[in-house]
C-alpha cells in the first residue's frame, strides 16, 4: 500500500467550499472509483479554520501516479487556483 498526505492551506473562509465544489463536480466520486484508490478523505482541522488534510491510500504508487493524470485531477489542479494558498505533501504508512 501507498499511503500520502496533502496538507492545504485554504484561503480564509473556503475550505468548505473547496471541498463542496469538487464533491459537487464529481471529482471525488471519480478519485474513489480509480483503479488502486483504497482511500481518498478530506479532514477540517479543528485548530487552524483554513487547514484542509487530504489522506489518500493506493495499491501502489503506480495506482496513484496514474491518478495525478487523470482529467479530473487537471480540473482540480485549476480549481486550487480559487481556494488553496499552499499545499505540503508527504508520504506516511498507515496501517
Amino acid at each position: 500500500m501507498y499511503t500520502i498526505y496533502v496538507v492545504f492551506e485554504c484561503l480564509p473562509d473556503k475550505r468548505e467550499a473547496f471541498v463542496e465544489t469538487i464533491k459537487k463536480e464529481g471529482i471525488l466520486d471519480a478519485v474513489r472509483a480509480e483503479k488502486g484508490c483504497l482511500r481518498y478523505d478530506y479532514y477540517f482541522s479543528e485548530k487552524d479554520e483554513n487547514e484542509l488534510l487530504l489522506i489518500e491510500a493506493w495499491e501502489s504508487k503506480t495506482h496513484q501516479q496514474i491518478h495525478i493524470e487523470q482529467p479530473h485531477m487537471a480540473r482540480l489542479r485549476a480549481l486550487k487556483d480559487d481556494f488553496i494558498v499552499s499545499t505540503t505533501l508527504g508520504e506516511f504508512e498507515l496501517k
